[in-house]
């Protein structure tokens, strides 16, 4: 496959590896690019590169919450301008409302029936004509707890609500709500900052685990040790990895000499029961969206 000056320019831009070892990836792997990024860890040229790409789209990430369930949607725009306007967040606002009367499925949250309107698909459709500025909703999500809370945050707030990076994370428990709601704010700001994969480790994608522990094994094959020693150091990386990936075995923002899970059981005393986090989402601005280059 013919290697060009635009793959080499995206690679590095991933990466933050050197053009040239950009392009020697890029032939070594005929022109794939996260196996060309898989090829520069595995030399030890990219320390880390994740498949969310760094490059963002425009627009707003809004919160709805109602007893024990809350709801997040992203509605992007061309501009962080139209993100400035009164009416963009108020639809924005408006969508996520909506979004709380739905499954989460972004299919049916633009189905779904909104405040002043026959439709969220039909607002967002009106909102280009007025604002003058293409706009979409690129997804959406809710959760919700039989017992418990959903707590929420919002990152680089614009407004109450609205801003570039939301988290929202249930949290089961019997225990007091407003404690309960407290720590599940805590928790959620600790994700917006540490960016987990999952709850626990069964709950990372098994491909993901796959390509970490073939990354790692040919890092180590590159010690020249026996093997006995490479799948020893394999090991020892994997559990580093599910340190780093795993919100439970995170150590804590906010207290970093303990794990969330540490925190979790230690909270159980104050709410006054145990506390269990169910799920979470995270939402970032624009993340994966690739813009076109410019000339």
């Amino acid at each position: 496959m013919a290697i060009t000056a635009q793959m080499v320019k995206e690679l590095r831009e991933k990466t933050g590896v050197g053009m040239m070892d950009c392009k020697t990836a890029l032939k070594e792997t005929d022109g794939d690019m996260e196996g060309a990024v898989d090829w520069l860890r595995a030399k030890g040229l990219a320390k880390a590169a994740k498949k969310a790409g760094r490059v963002a789209a425009e627009g707003l990430i809004a919160i709805a919450g109602s007893g024990g369930s809350a709801a997040m949607v992203e509605l992007n725009s061309e501009t962080d301008f139209v993100s400035r306007n009164d009416q963009f967040q108020a639809l924005v606002r408006r969508v996520a409302d909506a979004a709380l009367t739905t499954d989460g499925a972004t299919e049916s949250v633009l189905k779904a029936g909104i405040e002043g309107g026959s439709s969220v698909e039909a607002a967002v459709t009106d909102a280009v004509a007025t604002i003058g500025e293409n706009m979409n909703l690129r997804r959406a999500a809710k959760l919700s707890v039989d017992d418990g809370v959903v707590a929420s945050y919002v990152h680089a707030a614009v407004s109450p609500g609205l801003g570039k990076i939301g988290v929202i994370v249930g949290l089961s428990s019997s225990g007091d709500k407003e404690k309960l709601s407290a720590l599940g704010r805590q928790i959620a700001m600790h994700i917006a900052a540490a960016s987990p994969l999952a709850v626990d480790a069964d709950g990372i994608d098994a491909e993901t685990v796959k390509r970490e522990r073939a990354v790692f094994a040919e890092q180590a094959r590159e010690s020249g040790k026996p093997d006995n020693i490479i799948e020893k150091m394999v090991d020892g990386r994997m559990r580093k990895f599910y340190e780093e990936s795993v919100l439970l075995k995170q150590a804590f923002i906010m207290d970093t000499e303990r794990s969330v899970e540490a925190v979790l059981k230690d909270s159980a005393k104050d709410v006054g029961a145990p506390v269990t986090v169910t799920e979470f989402v995270a939402f970032r601005l624009g993340e994966g969206i690739e813009k076109p280059a410019d000339d």
